[in-house]
């Protein structure tokens, strides 16, 4: 899996609007995903924790947070965006898995000005541990009315990844837990495993795509925090790489054949080549490699993604690869397209070959791989360094 600097990320997102949809855990995914398309830099533990804030890195509060009051209630509302003209990335804070207010956001995306070309999403901790003891019976309905309601509203053209939940502690504390409950959940961990089946399974069904990241950090609890749900900077990193390399496999992008970032993250033997097969496609590749030289087609591989006949599209001929004087001007993305408000609302699957997946992250001793967050040289060169599962 090579390592994305900004200007890669920048041009395989350019054009794009993504949205990401999910807890606290979901909205460092957004955090990152921001950073990452404007500097080489990580994650702050302050950036971490703040929840609400009215700016992060350039991007706006556009409801709820600060505007509505902080609190950890099932009503909390947050929804924040990222927009640089050519870049639009939308975070929306979700407490349950389908309800009134995911049916609102998936109607202001169908009819929104832009179309989404990627979304990101999961919700589960919140759907565990607030809505009754007969949660897993409410939690298969939710995720069954939620995929048929993104099936019917978003465009074939758009990639959709599921992110699995990711592994929990034995003892847990978080604003997700109902007031005044035990800071060890009885069997939280292993309803984790159980919801993050049940999921995956209908996600697959539905035709989109599944990013588990339960396997990825399941031997990486070094790298959580104190509270057992959340995770370091390093950890959102190396999440943030495994979620780009995922889109452009999807999108039939052949990354920079560069050495991983380091010793914190397993690279994927060489060998293995993206599976284009059956892939949706963005809608403004086309024209940006229609007077491009071919690249080779490679034969495809089940590794990263399952993807259904009937959402599937053609792919075109050739697969366009990341170079920086591959761009598409196209119109610039406004704010204008979502009100600003100050209150709120009243396929990664599991196969046979997992011990070719990227493992976890590993702690090392060595200087950091990243400069400072003032530093603004580039990454210099890394080691491959791999090992075995345990």
């Amino acid at each position: 899996m090579p390592h994305l600097r900004a200007r890669e990320v920048q041009q395989l997102l350019h054009n794009k609007f993504v949205v990401v949809l999910g807890d606290s855990i979901q909205r460092a995914v957004y955090k990152d995903l921001v950073l990452l398309l404007q500097k080489d830099c990580l994650l702050s533990s302050s950036q971490l924790k703040s929840k609400g804030e009215l700016s992060f890195e350039q991007d706006v509060l556009l409801e709820g947070g600060r505007w509505g009051g902080l609190h950890n209630g099932t009503h909390y509302r947050e929804v924040r965006q990222f927009c640089s003209g050519r870049h639009l990335v939308r975070f929306y804070f979700l407490t349950r898995a389908y309800s009134p207010y995911v049916e609102d956001i998936l109607q202001q995306l169908h009819w929104g000005d832009h179309t989404p070309d990627l979304v990101v999403i999961n919700s589960c901790l919140w759907d565990l541990s607030r809505y009754g003891n007969d949660f897993f019976r409410s939690y298969r309905k939710d995720l069954e009315r939620l995929f048929q309601r993104l099936d019917q509203v978003l465009p074939t053209s758009c990639l959709l990844v599921w992110n699995t939940t990711m592994p929990v502690a034995e003892v847990v504390s978080g604003g997700f837990l109902r007031p005044n409950a035990p800071a060890c959940p009885s069997r939280l961990r292993e309803d984790v495993v159980v919801a993050n089946f049940y999921s995956s399974a209908e996600a697959m069904r539905r035709g989109f795509d599944v990013l588990d990241l339960h396997f990825h950090f399941r031997h990486a609890g070094q790298h959580r925090l104190r509270d057992g749900v959340h995770w370091d900077e390093r950890a959102h990193r190396h999440l943030s790489q495994l979620l780009l390399a995922h889109v452009a496999d999807a999108w039939g992008v052949i990354l920079p054949a560069r050495n991983p970032v380091g010793r914190w993250i397993r690279d994927v033997p060489a060998e293995r080549q993206p599976d284009w097969s059956g892939r949706r496609q963005p809608r403004d590749y086309h024209q940006c490699e229609r007077h491009e030289p071919p690249v080779p087609r490679h034969p495809p591989s089940p590794r990263y993604h399952h993807h259904s006949p009937q959402r599937s599209s053609s792919y075109p001929q050739y697969l366009p690869s990341l170079r920086e004087d591959r761009v598409t001007p196209s119109t610039s993305f406004r704010h204008r397209d979502y009100p600003r408000h100050r209150h709120g609302y009243s396929r990664d699957t599991t196969s046979s070959d997992r011990e070719h997946r990227p493992g976890p992250i590993r702690r090392v001793r060595e200087a950091s791989s990243y400069p400072s967050r003032h530093h603004s040289e580039a990454y210099g060169s890394h080691r491959r360094h791999s090992y075995r599962h345990t």
